[in-house]
């Protein structure tokens, strides 16, 4: 399994310590935008605050001392031992006890991305990039789990193939260090790597639609003419998501939730949310909209839209029930994950045999451990939610489901006020 070395810790700290300070601070000092004169649909500071406490309750390691979540203590001592390597440390990126070094790669970028386009306090963090991490991959072309794939497979085969991470990296690096080399790079290899392929799911497998959101940034607001097709790519992406529009194939829950697929659909809402806030702020900067056919989409349309996807998430559906653990009166108490679902080791020091953790998964009783923060997979097609811990699909939160979340509330929390 990868190493918590692959997720650099250095660089979660530094997100989380960002973190700690856009919820007891005000980071939104230049970032400024009218604030709505409407009541605020829910709590989006309380939100983002057990958001990121969330990921207290993933750590893996010997834990610091100023650990909130006490019912998480220290864990994969040993990890890497028979291997002679050191590998503790870092984060279970789902509800189990195995750090995959593949979707917190996303998760880490999308935490970064959520401070640099909502924070206004780590513009400069990636310039600590390495120009050989994107070299590398582009001479040894390949899915990182052609070489894993009896580890890693099926639960984070990379499906979407390599092209989307070269594209997606390409974009970054030109973000972060505005080397021409890299923008020469995406405008002779862009179509390629898939830069208009209609594929309009962003996770932690497939980054195009992210890479493409990302680079429309430098024709609207850096005006970079070279990148101009990367707006269109973009609005292709949004025009599939408006309800009603010409292009519109996005499907919705009777309640009104983005559903893209039965396994872990809500990081697929709270991905898309973020993409839709972000790609709001280029047009407002550029004073542009969308046009989907005979429909005209402007920012305030796409917040709107990523503002009901938020509210569905924290209790604003028909089964008012927050899928937020931790959010509201009404929550998942019964998540598919082990640390919560298992006594902790302060109330059973006995050890817990394999066969016997199955007897507290089987029950019917709430987890004894109240996973603050989590998102779970949510609903189905037809906003149902079982709340039982088998069902993985739509009972495990994971650090890919939140990290997009941040950003989104964070914006939201900002525009009613409340940060």
């Amino acid at each position: 399994m990868a190493s918590s070395s692959s997720t650099s810790p250095v660089f979660l700290l530094l997100c989380f310590f960002t973190f700690f300070l856009l919820c007891n601070g005000n980071p939104f000092r230049s970032y400024h935008h009218p604030r709505h004169s409407r009541f605020a649909s829910h709590n989006y500071r309380d939100a983002l605050t057990k958001s990121i406490l969330f990921f207290e309750g993933q750590r893996s390691g010997k834990l610091p001392a100023n650990q909130r979540v006490s019912w998480r203590k220290d864990s994969g001592l040993s990890d890497g031992a028979q291997a002679h390597v050191d590998l503790v440390g870092g984060y279970y990126d789902a509800g189990d006890n195995v750090k995959f070094g593949f979707p917190m790669a996303f998760t880490t970028t999308m935490l970064s991305w959520s401070v640099i386009e909502f924070g206004g306090l780590m513009k400069g963090e990636l310039q600590h990039a390495k120009q050989a991490v994107f070299e590398f991959a582009d001479k040894y072309r390949g899915t990182y789990s052609d070489g894993l794939k009896s580890y890693v497979c099926p639960f984070y085969c990379s499906y979407s193939g390599y092209q989307d991470e070269l594209l997606w990296g390409a974009a970054w690096l030109h973000r972060a260090t505005r080397n021409p080399m890299y923008l020469n790079y995406i405008q002779r290899n862009g179509q390629v790597l898939g830069a208009s392929e209609e594929d309009f799911t962003f996770g932690w497998d497939n980054k195009h639609v992210g890479a493409r959101i990302l680079l429309s940034k430098s024709f609207l607001v850096q005006r970079m003419q070279g990148l101009h097709e990367y707006k269109s790519h973009s609005d292709n992406f949004i025009c599939s998501l408006v309800p009603g529009a010409p292009f519109s194939t996005a499907q919705y829950t009777p309640g009104g939730l983005l559903f893209k697929m039965s396994d872990d659909n809500m990081q697929y809402v709270t991905s898309t949310s973020f993409l839709l806030l972000t790609y709001a702020k280029y047009l407002k900067r550029s004073r542009m909209t969308v046009s989907c056919g005979g429909t005209v989409v402007t920012a305030r349309t796409l917040r709107s839209i990523a503002k009901k996807q938020v509210d569905y998430l924290l209790g604003t559906n028909p089964k008012k029930m927050s899928y937020m653990v931790g959010y509201g009166p009404n929550y998942p108490k019964r998540i598919h994950h082990r640390g919560a679902s298992l006594p902790s080791i302060t109330s059973h020091p006995q050890k817990i045999t394999c066969s016997a953790g199955f007897d507290f998964m089987n029950t019917e009783s709430p987890n004894p451990n109240v996973h603050v923060g989590a998102i779970v997979g949510g609903p189905d097609l037809h906003d149902n939610f079982p709340d039982e811990r088998s069902d993985y699909e739509q009972s495990e939160p994971s650090t890919y489901i939140n990290a997009p979340l941040v950003g989104a509330l964070a914006y939201l929390a900002h525009s009613y006020g409340q940060l």
